[in-house]
């Protein structure tokens, strides 16, 4: 297998499908064994990935196909208990694949805090007056976590929306 589209792919055995994407994927025979192995989650590594646990439960494991995206192509892995969902995707990548693929961007890692004042006299006078001191509140955010800021993070734009009657939403966009 040496794309996603892969015509027939469901009428292959399991073990069949598997060795096909441990082919595509570049699999290891552990990590094959890995997940043909219901049981390969242990309690005690579920118990590091989640709050409270209290068991763990098997689900079938699909793959969806032909899905390019920026000019490569994925085999996605899809654990659903409803039979026409994989098949569902896979049909519609494949449609998408014949114009040229779906195409992905990445804005980074960002944030919105929200600051809602309510009960305002005039909502577009505050509306300005927010505005006018944005650099300071901005200032005044990142000061509060210089490590933060250091790292790349930090407070970056904030917008204002009225909203009648009386009410004023400032979002704050945050790395």
């Amino acid at each position: 297998m040496k794309t996603s589209s892969y015509s027939g792919f469901y009428k292959l055995s399991p073990e069949q499908r598997l060795l096909e994407v441990a082919e595509f994927a570049g699999l290891t025979p552990e990590e094959q064994t890995v997940l043909s192995d219901p049981g390969s989650l242990a309690l005690s590594q579920a118990d590091h990935m989640v709050e409270n646990v209290i068991g763990r439960f098997s689900m079938p494991l699909g793959v969806g196909l032909n899905f390019l995206v920026n000019g490569r192509d994925y085999v996605v892995p899809m654990v659903v208990e409803e039979p026409s969902v994989i098949a569902a995707a896979s049909n519609a990548a494949k449609m998408v694949r014949e114009t040229g693929g779906f195409l992905a961007s990445d804005t980074g890692s960002i944030m919105i805090a929200q600051v809602q004042l309510v009960d305002i006299p005039d909502p577009n006078f505050a509306k300005m007056k927010i505005y006018e001191q944005r650099e300071m509140i901005i200032r005044l955010c990142n000061e509060k976590d210089p490590v933060l800021v250091s790292l790349g993070g930090g407070m970056i734009d904030l917008d204002v929306r009225v909203h009648p009657p009386g009410r004023v939403q400032a979002p704050l966009e945050c790395w």
